[in-house]
């Protein structure tokens, strides 16, 4: 059975207003000059109240040998397609594959700039045409309270959905970026296709910074990595929306790595709130990490708060984000606060080709450091 989800408005930190559109990453780092690569972005450090700059290829020195950094296999899919609902023109946004052959789907309209604009979904029984012979049908709000995105099904397609993105969809694209890129632009170092074809529906940004030598370095330092997958669906942003329920798994290996490295010294870091949806939804009560497999409806807060991940890797988010309520539950509203002042101040850049933020504990006034307190 597809899962569902009672959508609540939740109500994240917002001191800092709205975030200026100068410093939304237009075009992937790599793109902005010559000689560059993912890796040239920023990276915030903040560690409780206390904020320090960098640049990301400085990620190894400010980790330690022993620490676990738990990333997302998940592959980014070509999820944008045009369509046609009689006469109009509509573009679908395929979210999340169901369990019985549905797809959580959001409709936008194009805006004539190669980008959409928010679209009322539904009424149940319209019908989408797509290319390949697909006539998309929807059936039923993904949520209570919500009908942004609907289950749908594919009537009389020549070929399956996978299949469809493969030979007509193109990446997701927001009105901040500058224009289309190759799907390769939004697959992370740690992405592995799946066997039935799913995958995000918006690339596990936060990991995108990561080159195949800097992972190298990484891993020469001691610092260990652990995979796990959750499939994200479009970004809740727009809506001020909790996520809906994405499908995850957490290996058996993975899940022992994280509970050796927090029965000893080391840290565990998870790169992207995806990851730590994925981990903090495998952990039990006990704090105890096991695999596990399946759906999440998870959503980290404050109240609830983490009881498997140390820190956090992730970009810069809105003031309206739901993911800023799981910051909050990682470091504290007042660390949070101050990292995002001096984001602005030092005019990062925000959204998936933008800058990102290391989160750590708070330095212990009993530890030492020869070189560097990280």
């Amino acid at each position: 059975m597809t899962p569902a989800t009672e959508v609540t408005p939740l109500e994240p930190v917002r001191a800092w207003g709205k975030v200026p559109e100068e410093l939304s990453a237009r075009v992937p780092v790599e793109q902005r000059g010559p000689g560059l690569d993912r890796d040239a972005v920023r990276l915030l450090g903040s560690r409780g109240t206390e904020v320090s700059h960098h640049a990301f290829v400085e990620l190894p020195r400010l980790l330690r040998a022993g620490d676990l950094l738990v990333v997302n296999t998940s592959p980014t899919l070509a999820a944008a397609v045009d369509g046609r609902i009689g006469h109009a023109r509509v573009v679908v946004h395929f979210s999340t594959r169901g369990d019985d052959g549905q797809w959580a789907v959001e409709l936008r309209d194009p805006d004539g700039r190669g980008t959409t604009r928010a679209r009322a979904g539904g009424p149940a029984g319209t019908e989408v045409l797509l290319p390949a012979g697909v006539r998309l049908v929807l059936e039923e709000p993904v949520g209570a309270g919500s009908e942004r995105l609907w289950w749908a099904r594919d009537r009389g397609a020549r070929v399956p959905v996978p299949g469809l993105l493969r030979e007509h969809g193109r990446p997701i694209r927001y009105s901040y970026t500058e224009r289309d890129q190759p799907l390769s632009v939004y697959q992370t170092v740690f992405a592995l296709p799946s066997r039935d074809g799913s995958g995000s529906a918006e690339m596990p940004s936060a990991a995108r910074p990561f080159t195949a030598r800097l992972v190298a370095e990484l891993v020469s330092r001691g610092v260990q990595f652990a995979p796990i997958t959750l499939h994200t669906g479009v970004a809740s942003a727009e809506a001020h929306e909790p996520p809906y329920p994405e499908r995850f798994s957490v290996p058996e290996a993975s899940a022992r790595l994280i509970n050796a490295v927090r029965a000893g010294a080391g840290r565990v870091v998870a790169v992207g709130t995806t990851a730590v949806r994925a981990v903090e939804s495998a952990t039990g009560p006990d704090g105890a990490v096991r695999a596990r497999a399946g759906w999440t409806d998870l959503v980290v807060t404050p109240e609830r708060g983490v009881r498997a991940v140390d820190g956090l890797l992730t970009g810069l988010h809105e003031p309206q984000a739901s993911h800023l309520l799981m910051l909050e539950a990682v470091a504290g509203r007042a660390a949070i606060e101050r990292s995002y002042e001096e984001a602005l101040r030092g005019r990062y850049l925000w959204h998936e080709f933008g800058d990102v933020h290391l989160i750590l504990p708070p330095q212990p006034h009993t530890e030492h450091c020869a070189s560097n307190c990280w």
